[in-house]
C-alpha cells in the first residue's frame, strides 16, 4: 500500500473495473477436495485476537507524514481519541478508524486521518479480517496490509486496498529479493480473480508488484458497505503460497464464524501466489499488520480525474461532508497459527 506504482494502478482500476462486468464467479464458495493447491487440510488455532477494549493496547500509531503523499494529518492514539477518530463502539464492540469529516481544511490541505500498525510481527499464520464497513468516498483510499522491515526486502501484503469509488478490491504483493516471485498464469483456475500484474519484484522507483483484482462487487467501497460488510482472509504459507479470499457477510464460512477456520474447505481464492513460482520464505517475513485510510496521494490522486468524482482531488480535501462514510468499522481482527 505504502509503496504503489500509481502510473499503474491508474490501469488496474480500469481492468478491474472490466473484469469486474465480465465475471462473478462463486466457485470460491464451493468446498474444494483434500488436496487443495490453495491450503493444507489443516485447523488452525487462534494466537491473537484483537477487539473492542484491548484493540488500541495492541496497535501503535503512526504520526509521520503519509509516505505515499496523501494529504492526511495522521494523528496520535491521544490525539485521535479526543477527535473522535479512534474509538470502541460500545453498542457491538467494534472498532472505529475514521477521517476527520467535520473540521474546515483548506484545498490540498491536509485532513486528520489514522494509521496504526500491530506491535507483533509475523512469518506466517492465519489472517483475518472482519468488518461492518470500509472508508468511502471520492478521494479516499483505505487499506488492510501486512509489511515487512527494510522495504521491500521482507516484502508487503495488501489484502484489501483501493481508491475513490473503485468497484472491487485490490490485492497486491511486493516482494525485493532478487530471487524471482511471479504470479503463475498458466494455471487461471488457481484464482478467481483478473491478474493486473505477474512481477511481484519492487523497487523504490518500480514498485508495482504483482496485482489481483476481486470480481465480487461486494468486496470493496459501497458494495461491501452494501452487503453488511463481511470478512477476508490471507493464508500465508511458506509451503503452498499466498491465498486471499472475501467472503460477503452472508457467506462467510461457518467454519469462521466458530473460530475454527479450515482454510482447505473453502474454495478458490480470489487472489493465489503459488510457492512454485516464488520462494515465500525468503520473500516475506516478519510483518506487522497495518489498516489505515490515506486521501488523494499517488494512487487516489492520480485516479481521480478518471474515477467520475467531481471536481479535483485537492478540492475534495476540503469538502468535509465527503468523509462523513470514510471510517473502519472492524468488528475484530484475529491471527490463527
Amino acid at each position: 500500500m505504502m509503496h504503489a506504482l500509481y502510473a499503474f494502478l491508474v490501469v488496474a482500476i480500469h481492468l478491474g473495473t472490466l473484469a469486474g462486468a465480465q465475471k462473478h464467479s462463486r466457485s470460491r464458495h464451493r468446498p474444494v477436495a483434500r488436496s487443495s493447491p490453495y491450503a493444507t487440510n489443516k485447523t488452525y488455532t487462534i494466537q491473537d485476537f484483537y477487539q473492542a477494549d484491548d484493540f488500541f493496547d495492541q496497535w501503535s500509531f503512526y504520526t509521520d507524514a503519509d509516505p505515499t503523499g496523501g494529504n492526511v494529518a495522521y494523528q496520535s492514539m491521544q490525539d485521535a481519541t479526543f477527535k473522535g477518530l479512534a474509538y470502541i463502539d460500545d453498542c457491538d464492540n467494534s472498532t472505529v478508524l475514521a477521517v476527520d469529516s467535520t473540521s474546515s481544511i483548506p484545498a490540498g490541505g491536509n485532513r486528520p486521518s489514522v494509521r496504526i500498525t500491530s506491535n507483533k510481527s509475523y512469518t506466517g499464520g492465519l489472517f483475518i479480517l472482519d468488518a461492518a464497513a470500509m472508508p468511502v468516498g471520492c478521494g479516499t483510499w483505505p487499506a488492510f496490509w501486512s509489511v515487512g522491515p527494510n522495504w521491500p526486502s521482507a516484502g508487503e501484503i495488501d489484502i484489501v486496498e483501493g481508491v475513490n469509488d473503485q468497484p472491487t478490491n485490490q490485492m497486491t504483493l511486493h516482494s525485493g529479493t532478487s530471487n524471482a516471485c511471479t504470479i503463475d498464469t498458466s494455471n487461471k483456475s488457481a484464482y478467481t480473480g483478473h491478474v493486473l500484474g505477474t512481477n511481484c519484484y519492487s523497487t523504490q522507483t518500480a514498485d508495482a508488484g504483482c496485482a489481483f483484482s476481486d470480481t465480487d462487487t461486494r468486496s470493496f467501497g459501497f458494495g461491501f458497505n452494501n452487503a453488511n460488510g463481511g470478512v477476508f482472509a490471507l493464508l500465508w504459507d511458506a509451503s503452498v503460497g499466498m491465498s486471499i479470499w472475501h467472503f460477503a457477510r452472508s457467506q462467510i464460512p461457518s467454519d469462521i464464524t466458530n473460530r475454527n477456520p479450515t482454510p482447505s474447505n473453502w474454495g478458490v481464492p480470489a487472489g493465489f501466489l503459488s510457492s512454485k513460482t516464488c520462494d515465500i520464505s525468503d520473500n516475506f517475513y516478519q510483518h506487522s499488520l497495518v489498516i489505515d485510510t490515506t486521501i488523494c496521494g499517488n494512487w487516489a490522486g492520480a485516479a481521480y480525474a478518471q474515477s467520475g468524482c467531481p471536481g479535483t482531488c485537492s478540492d475534495m480535501v476540503a469538502n468535509a461532508t465527503n468523509f462523513a462514510n470514510a471510517k473502519w468499522i472492524i468488528n475484530y481482527v484475529a491471527v490463527y497459527q
